[in-house]
């Protein structure tokens, strides 16, 4: 059924560090379900944390959500009627909105020192009471204000939050009720004058009409408060509604703890870097506590929009597991046309990740391979030691894939395989070359597997790669010659 009122979710994350794969399935699913609903996704910047915000991380996520093809219909670069929508550049607006909720008493000047909220918070915990906010300064009257004022003791804006329970039904969690004694009143402008998470995520919220908040179950502890200043800011007339929630799970790393950005799995760059297909990635962060069907776990970007809704969330945490992930990467590599999987790879033939000289690259032998490339691969990274013995001179040193492979005599072998190959058909195929490396095996009692062991160590360097016949059909005749004389030389040696 069409949500009477059009769907507008907003993203807003801080521009602190690398960003995160948690932060991105959040992402996702604001994404994924205002494409669904044909709404609005509004992206904020919430950078007003000067000490640990920074331009270079702005950029990234900017970079970050063009390549995992996220659009956005309000933020930066495209604009949009309630520009700005860096936190940064609203100063004004939330002091405006702070000073209306202090002149209609929903918000008050706390003058308690850090020293006596821990002292109280201390002695409440050792009375078995709730350790937040006790309202000592509920109440001041403007003498008693001014005394502390004239003591030099500066003031924080704290919300006034109702003496009800605060209920509400969570789109993922159904109902939740929060009695007033774990939600205290609570701070929104510190005391140099600069506003706080708790007051500026609302009000940008209220202000760019969001009907929906789906976010990280970190923050549920703190909607509770936000329903009630969306409620103050009815009054004064500056929101219209108070937004629907949605409390997103957990994604669970090693050992049952949520997923860190200290944890290496976290960071989204690392999955870039190794050649992920933004499909992949996304299409494996979306099983992150949702589901596409009980029996398919592959699909597009757009079956995702056409089936994507927070009601199919699952509460329950989701851990994040490296080896589906590939798998997933894996399968949409080899659902992509050859043309797009050729010019996918392209960074990965090039410096700094090619091991061989630029001229010796062969686009032919390149364009050859491809298709048998395209099966194998788990991340787009994987190409480079996979195809790199067909532009060296020489193949790769790797004493241990040599030492694995040249076991028994395997110079006689060699000696054989490279007389069987030197009389086969090379223009028929890479039947002829498989059928000359099977007799040379039987002629020294090996089956084929063990046969091709010490050929393709000899012609590829690597003990494991791509289909080895096809492999020697691109390489040629003579190469391949030359390359088993080389390793029957160093065994000889």
């Amino acid at each position: 059924m069409a949500n009477a009122t059009p769907v507008r979710v907003r993203f807003c994350p801080s521009p602190t560090g690398n960003p995160h794969v948690g932060l991105i399935r959040t992402a996702l699913f604001n994404w994924a379900y205002a494409r669904h609903n044909k709404g609005s996704l509004v992206f904020r910047i919430e950078d007003t944390d000067a000490a640990r915000d920074s331009e270079e991380s702005y950029n990234q996520l900017l970079d970050s959500f063009h390549w995992l093809g996220f659009d956005w219909d309000e933020g930066p670069e495209v604009g949009g009627p309630n520009a700005p929508y860096r936190q940064s550049q609203r100063m004004d607006i939330y002091q405006d909105v702070a000073d209306k909720l202090l002149a209609a008493g929903h918000a008050y000047h706390c003058y308690c020192t850090t020293e006596e909220l821990d002292a109280r918070r201390d002695a409440a915990r050792k009375a078995g009471r709730p350790s937040g906010y006790d309202g000592t300064c509920r109440t001041l009257t403007d003498e008693q204000k001014a005394a502390y004022e004239a003591e030099g003791r500066t003031s924080i804006v704290r919300f006034r939050m109702p003496d009800e329970p605060v209920t509400f039904t969570d789109l993922v969690r159904g109902e939740l009720t929060f009695t007033p004694e774990n939600v205290p009143d609570y701070g929104i402008v510190r005391a140099n004058g600069a506003p706080l998470y708790t007051l500026v995520n609302p009000v940008d919220d209220a202000l760019m009409e969001i009907t929906h908040v789906l976010r990280g179950e970190d923050l549920l502890s703190s909607t509770p408060r936000q329903i009630a200043l969306y409620k103050a800011l009815i009054e004064l007339g500056i929101a219209k509604t108070v937004p629907l929630f949605g409390h997103l799970p957990y994604v669970m790393g090693e050992g049952n703890k949520k997923l860190s950005k200290r944890d290496p799995q976290a960071n989204l760059n690392l999955y870039r870097e190794r050649g992920f297909l933004p499909e992949g990635l996304l299409n494996y962060l979306a099983l992150l506590g949702w589901s596409f069907s009980a029996d398919q776990d592959i699909f597009s970007i757009p079956e995702l929009i056409e089936k994507f809704d927070i009601a199919d969330v699952n509460a329950n945490p989701a851990r994040f597991d490296l080896k589906k992930a590939e798998a997933i990467n894996a399968d949409h590599i080899r659902q992509l046309d050859v043309k797009d999987f050729i010019t996918a790879c392209e960074p990965w033939l090039k410096a700094p990740h090619a091991n061989w000289e630029p001229a010796d690259f062969d686009e032919a032998a390149w364009q050859a391979i491809a298709p048998h490339a395209q099966t194998r691969l788990t991340v787009l990274s994987d190409i480079t030691a996979n195809v790199d013995f067909l532009f060296r001179k020489e193949p790769v040193e790797d004493e241990a894939s040599w030492t694995k492979a040249m076991k028994g005599d395997p110079a006689a072998l060699l000696t054989t395989a490279r007389a069987t190959l030197e009389a086969a058909d090379w223009t028929s195929g890479p039947e002829p070359l498989k059928e000359a490396v099977l007799a040379a095996g039987e002629e020294h009692g090996l089956k084929l597997g063990k046969a091709q062991a010490p050929v393709r160590v000899a012609v590829t360097g690597r003990t494991v790669g791509l289909p080895l016949f096809e492999s020697l059909e691109i390489l040629g005749k003579e190469r391949t010659l030359q390359r088993i004389d080389a390793a029957l030389a160093k065994l000889a040696g």
